[in-house]
């Protein structure tokens, strides 16, 4: 699954799209964008299609990106600190830096009731883009595809 913002830049799988970066955080493990350029379109596609819910796939997914990265790389294993799963995992609850992020670029942040209503993977791709130093220009596209924002008051009428 691709996102409409993301088609230009992780469509072709020369970064990493959004639902393997999420995969990636739930097995903890950080990969830079040289690695993941390192693997085949077709291990990459893999990592994007494999399924990653239950402990078994997370098991399985973990232990097929630490086998890429011993045969395809030449940088070692990253694991990350911790899962950061609470935060797009709580409907209930926007991280300050949505929140700031919209703030940033002259955008209401979604209600409530609207990032209760987000799918996981849609919460996830706001907060990284948020997070992101150097690809929060798409959080008002992703904002708008996502139906959060239904006109961007930046732009005059």
């Amino acid at each position: 699954m691709l996102f409409e913002f993301e088609r230009d830049f992780a469509g072709s799988l020369r970064c990493i799209p959004m639902i393997a970066r999420q995969k990636l955080d739930i097995v903890c493990i950080k990969l830079s964008l040289r690695q993941w350029s390192q693997f085949s379109r077709e291990e990459r596609a893999e990592l994007a299609d494999l399924p990653c819910t239950t402990l078994q796939q997370q098991t399985v997914y973990r232990d097929r990106v630490v086998h890429l990265i011993e045969v395809r790389c030449d940088e070692p294993l990253r694991p990350l600190a911790a899962p950061c799963l609470e935060d797009w995992q709580e409907p209930d609850r926007m991280p300050e830096a949505v929140i700031r992020q919209a703030q940033a670029d002259g955008v209401p942040p979604p209600t409530p009731d609207q990032w209760a209503a987000l799918l996981p993977l849609q919460r996830f791709a706001l907060i990284k883009l948020a997070r992101s130093k150097h690809e929060n220009e798409n959080f008002v596209p992703a904002m708008k595809e996502f139906g959060v924002l239904v006109c961007d008051p930046r732009v005059a009428a």
